[in-house]
């Protein structure tokens, strides 16, 4: 199947750059070049009948047509080399550890802000700062327990982070059921090739949401609190929950009392000492943030800062998932860390400053242009791919609010070879490696490849018509 595979120039996950095929894609290489095209067909089709079953689907809510839409997955898998993982690990475990010292810092004495490592404007007039939690300790320094850390391949092989989500990352449940899918539909394909397993992810978050349980409590209560049927990523927290061993609940299930919080059952009221929110700050407690939240807990925020209940991610951890804070990252880990980052950043321009302003604009077609609070891929220009209009609508918009926006040169992202309609092609790929974080941080083996169905576009988000490939890291 792969002797007509054409990687148009890009870097390639399977076949690298077409000289040298990576040694430890050989094998994969082998099964696909054996196997029949209509027989992918046949089983790609099947497993999309299954994602449909089993009620794995996400919420597009701009499309009213398509409330619960099935994530497109993509049957033929990416490989990493385990030592090629190793260097991702490390440096992601290195991110997570910048991440939680800018946050304690930040939220206690600011050092980084007096000693002029960063604008104060970008941490007090970021939206997602909370002053409320000033002088708030939260167990083993960690604020960021879950984080998706965003990596794209350039021309060269080499990887590059192009953004961190340290509030509520989604997509880890994807990264399971794929796992789940390629078992169950193409036991031939992963061979005897030694894959490191993804299951154990709801264990090792289990694990970590005790080890930030308040002090003297032995066996936490966990819950996993979510929005409801409505959130986009409603059918993940349903997984969560279930891989957890833990209750799914709404706002609404919740109650406080004498500063405590409380899970309505049939039985009577039972303690909660840990919640893994899937809720924004902003709806999570009406008397502390928006009073007209419906979703939130009248008086958790109180319980929380008396130390008697943790929120996981900490709350006030979106200053962090700010695109413009990306951008001091190099610097922030040498600041706090004394250490040179191990996973470099894209190239980003920030257009609050004057110079990445003009330059930004004397390149919009040139660039891809980001607004810093926002995610999902929304709101974004392409220029390369943008016409003359919305380059001009852009440029209006950067002109009447340029700290709202990032640049960054697009990336020659690399390709993998993706079932089409009528023949194997490549299309562009990122990874999301997912990390927990309680006492220590541990980083799931794989991630989520997200991948641009589309022939030639570089938009992979799930909310674009992106879709999944299963991720493997060999042991």
């Amino acid at each position: 199947m792969l002797a007509g595979y054409d990687a148009a120039g890009f870097y390639c996950e399977l076949c690298g750059t077409g000289d040298s095929p990576p040694v430890h894609t050989a094998a994969i290489r082998a099964c696909l070049d054996a196997m029949d095209f209509g027989e992918l067909q046949r089983r790609a089709e099947d497993v999309a009948r299954e994602l449909y079953n089993f009620g794995i689907t996400f919420t597009v809510y701009t499309d009213r047509e398509a409330i619960d839409r099935i994530l497109p997955f993509d049957v033929i898998p990416r490989v990493l080399a385990n030592d090629e993982f190793a260097r991702i690990e490390a440096g992601v475990i290195q991110r997570v550890a910048t991440l939680n010292a800018f946050l304690h810092d930040i939220y206690h004495d600011a050092k980084v802000v007096n000693d002029g490592v960063v604008p104060k404007e970008l941490i007090y007039g970021n939206p997602n700062y909370r002053a409320a939690m000033v002088g708030i300790d939260v167990p083993c320094n960690t604020y960021v327990h879950i984080c998706g850390t965003d990596l794209v391949r350039g021309a060269d092989g080499e990887f590059l982070v192009l953004e961190d989500n340290a509030r509520t990352p989604s997509g880890v449940s994807y990264v399971v059921e794929n796992r789940h899918m390629m078992q169950r539909a193409f036991p031939d394909l992963m061979g005897d090739m030694e894959v490191r397993p993804v299951e154990d992810y709801g264990q090792r978050l289990h694990d970590a949401m005790v080890e930030v349980g308040p002090a003297g409590i032995g066996s936490p209560m966990v819950v996993l609190l979510s929005p409801g049927t409505f959130n986009s990523a409603y059918s993940e927290h349903i997984f969560l929950a279930r891989e957890m061993g833990v209750p799914l609940v709404e706002g609404q299930d919740l109650i406080v009392a004498n500063d405590r919080v409380f899970m309505k059952t049939t039985a009577g009221p039972t303690a909660v000492d840990v919640i893994y929110r899937r809720i924004d700050d902003d709806f999570l407690d009406p008397r502390a943030f928006r009073p007209d939240s419906m979703l939130g807990v009248p008086g958790l925020f109180d319980c929380y800062r008396k130390g008697n209940v943790t929120i996981a991610n900490a709350v006030g951890t979106g200053v962090a998932d700010n695109k413009a804070v990306y951008a001091y990252m190099p610097r922030l880990t040498k600041y706090y860390l004394d250490q040179e980052p191990i996973l470099p950043n894209v190239q980003t321009n920030i257009c609050a400053e004057p110079d990445a302003l003009a330059f930004t604009l004397d390149h919009l077609d040139e660039l891809v242009i980001k607004p810093v609070n926002e995610s999902g891929g929304y709101g974004m220009l392409v220029g390369p791919h943008a016409t003359r209009a919305e380059i001009e609508e852009f440029r209006a918009k950067l002109l009447g609010d340029p700290g709202n926006y990032i640049s960054q040169p697009v990336v020659s992202l690399s390709v993998s070879p993706t079932l089409a309609e009528t023949a194997i092609e490549p299309r562009h790929v990122d990874l999301r490696p997912f990390a927990i974080t309680g006492r220590d941080t541990w980083v799931l083996p794989g991630g989520l490849t997200r991948v641009a169905l589309r022939k030639g576009s570089l938009v992979v988000n799930s909310s674009q018509g992106g879709g999944s490939k299963d991720t493997w890291v060999l042991s």
